[in-house]
């Protein structure tokens, strides 16, 4: 999510036409050419698996760097083997363990994506017609196409500082409360430009593939995700607020907008006012495994996750490119922060591999410590 964080809303993780038929052919020259096999179900073995333990304990050594955290958990999958680690604490100093449920924030994108490409495929939309052929609203009323909101590139801007300030202020006033999809446009004041505009990171735009899902599932969003991804994906631990609370054991914020903890993260208010763009709660193995199945070609067809990784930019369809940012090969996933989570998903397709970070702080620089846990993964993968 790229929110203000004076307003204690969602931080960004900043890194970064077919006529009539519904999905254009697959790029050449683009990962996942076939699926990925099944993950591995072995756990890494304990000797090879304390240089990664390792990377976990110097992050929360150093808890004020800009690397740094009072907690960390971290998950990888590949083909052969699974592991996952976790250290230190979260906010009220509870110790974290790899299963604890922390918010993923903008990793949310990337289920709202692949959804939208299988409701294409099926043909139930068409990623080049506007979005308002299916969703009347006054920021769609520019005509950009479906896949120009998926790419940020339709002229929808993000909310601007002043927009989160009164956002915040009315989570504030009922942090029980649930909103809709569409409440959260209703305090969105920027100036909407032309589709096809440079590309510029937008949570609305999230937001109205979101009410997309629902008219055209006929399902709340996180039925419609539920159904269609998380259970073929075999995700257990994973909540799409407010509609599902997170799974015990999770991890608890302290957000001053939220007072008293009701079971949401950070609250029902602002799980549910950010749920399309980034509501998920989830675990590190959760995530890494989300990774895998959807950049690995397992949820959806290989052709359509070439067409979300493919581009010459930092972004996708609902997907940041990593190119080699990691040292292993070029990259794919998505990145998030929450005021008391930030968190990093990297599929690396060359090496059948995905990798999860979640820190229990936010704002916080996850490159390093994806980079640090890549490099001494990579002996390990070979």
């Amino acid at each position: 999510m790229r929110w203000n964080a004076a307003a204690l809303l969602v931080i960004a993780l900043v890194v970064g036409c077919s006529g009539g038929g519904e999905v254009p052919g697959p790029a050449p020259d683009s990962p996942a050419q076939t699926a990925f096999p099944d993950p591995g179900t072995e756990t890494l073995d304990p000797g090879r698996a304390a240089v990664l333990q390792d990377v976990l304990n110097k992050i929360v050594t150093f808890p004020d760097s800009p690397s740094g955290s009072r907690g960390v958990t971290a998950a990888v999958v590949t083909d052969r083997w699974v592991w996952s680690g976790a250290a230190g604490a979260d906010i009220r100093g509870t110790p974290l363990r790899p299963d604890t449920s922390m918010a993923v924030a903008s990793i949310t994108k990337t289920f709202l994506a692949a959804e939208v490409m299988l409701l294409a495929s099926a043909g139930k939309l068409n990623l080049d017609r506007p979005l308002s052929a299916y969703v009347q609203h006054r920021l769609t009323s520019n005509s950009a196409t479906v896949r120009q909101h998926l790419s940020m590139t339709s002229g929808v801007p993000d909310f601007e500082s002043s927009d989160y300030g009164a956002m915040d202020g009315a989570i504030a006033a009922a942090p029980g409360r649930h909103w809709t999809l569409a409440q959260s446009l209703d305090f969105h004041t920027a100036k909407v430009g032309p589709p096809g505009s440079p590309y510029s990171y937008s949570n609305p735009s999230y937001v109205l593939l979101g009410m997309l899902i629902e008219k055209i599932t006929g399902k709340p969003l996180a039925t419609a995700l539920r159904r269609d991804l998380a259970t073929p994906a075999g995700l257990r631990h994973a909540a799409f607020q407010d509609a599902e609370k997170p799974q015990a054991p999770a991890a608890v914020d302290n957000n001053e907008s939220c007072g008293a903890p009701d079971g949401f993260l950070p609250c029902r208010a602002f799980a549910s006012a950010v749920a399309a763009p980034g509501g998920l709660a989830a675990d590190a193995p959760t995530v890494a495994r989300w990774g895998y199945e959807l950049y690995g070609g397992r949820v959806l067809p290989p052709d359509l996750v070439r067409q979300m990784t493919d581009g010459d930019g930092e972004y996708g369809l609902g997907t940041m490119r990593f190119t080699r940012l990691f040292g292993i090969g070029d990259a794919y996933g998505h990145g998030g922060d929450m005021p008391d989570h930030t968190s990093l998903l990297v599929v690396i397709p060359s090496e059948r591999v995905s990798i999860a970070v979640i820190l229990a702080d936010g704002g916080r620089s996850v490159d390093r410590p994806m980079a640090d846990l890549a490099k001494e993964l990579e002996p390990l993968l070979s």
